[in-house]
């Protein structure tokens, strides 16, 4: 405890020695400006490429006002959340009584249309976000990569295009009973080409006659080499005769066959 009174003794004989000013709260130490420049960890931020709603606001003079997160509810006279649990913005999903129109259908759930509202706006700022970050990586370039060129916008549709049909077709149902995004195309895929059910007789004839024809028609097999170049598709000459001569070629078959003839004779 002596060692630390003893520091801050010092530390604050030290401050109050530098030139101080007067204030409401007491005497403040003006300290000295800094002389050593400390470097920085990693590089300075670039700044981030404006987004359309950002240039559409800068072209029309629109100043950007900051939404607070709280705001006042009347009806429990106290400060709420605008957005997150139990924001405002959930209001309508969980409140006892909703007002629903004349015309609506019997089915209809205020709390799950408001809902499904809800998501749909989430959805649509993320798109909106995505194709900004896609518009800024267009006129910017990539950060990365040999090429620096910006992507034409067909290819980058084609590629958007080709991202969503995959993902449409990744779920089990094969994107079925998945939710369809605003503006989104109708998949092509092949169709299937069904028969008439009523044909004339003709037709049904050289149908059935073309399905006879392949069943009778023999499997084609492709010819070995070896069998290629001995001429024989039954029997293989060399294989044969290596195997009547124990290895010695078809010389000392014709040889012992020739002797044996000779002594036969004599």
């Amino acid at each position: 405890m002596s060692t630390a009174r003893d520091g801050v003794q010092t530390l604050i004989a030290s401050l109050f020695s530098l030139p101080t000013i007067s204030s409401a709260d007491g005497p403040l130490a003006q300290l000295p400006s800094p002389t050593t420049l400390l470097p920085r960890a990693k590089p300075l931020p670039k700044p981030k490429p404006p987004t359309k709603w950002e240039q559409f606001a800068k072209a029309k003079g629109i100043q950007k006002t900051r939404k607070e997160k709280k705001i006042w509810d009347e009806e429990k006279q106290e400060w709420v959340d605008r957005w997150g649990w139990k924001g405002v913005n959930k209001k309508e999903e969980t409140q006892w009584l909703t007002e629903v129109r004349a015309n609506a259908d019997v089915d209809h759930d205020p709390s799950k249309a408001a809902r499904d509202a809800r998501k749909e706006r989430v959805a649509k700022n993320e798109r909106q976000h995505k194709q900004n970050v896609a518009r800024a990586t267009q006129s910017t370039g990539p950060s990365t990569g040999p090429s620096t060129a910006p992507v034409p916008n067909s290819i980058r549709k084609k590629e958007i295009d080709r991202t969503l049909a995959v993902t449409r077709a990744s779920t089990a149902s094969m994107g079925k009973f998945d939710r369809k995004l605003e503006g989104e195309k109708k998949l092509k895929g092949l169709k299937r080409k069904f028969e008439p059910t009523e044909m004339a007789a003709a037709n049904e004839k050289s149908n059935n006659m073309a399905i006879l024809a392949k069943l009778d028609k023999e499997p084609t097999v492709k010819k070995s080499r070896k069998s290629e170049s001995s001429g024989s598709d039954v029997l293989n000459v060399r294989k044969a005769i290596r195997s009547a001569s124990k290895g010695k070629g078809s010389a000392a078959l014709a040889r012992d066959s020739g002797g044996k003839g000779k002594k036969g004779k004599r």
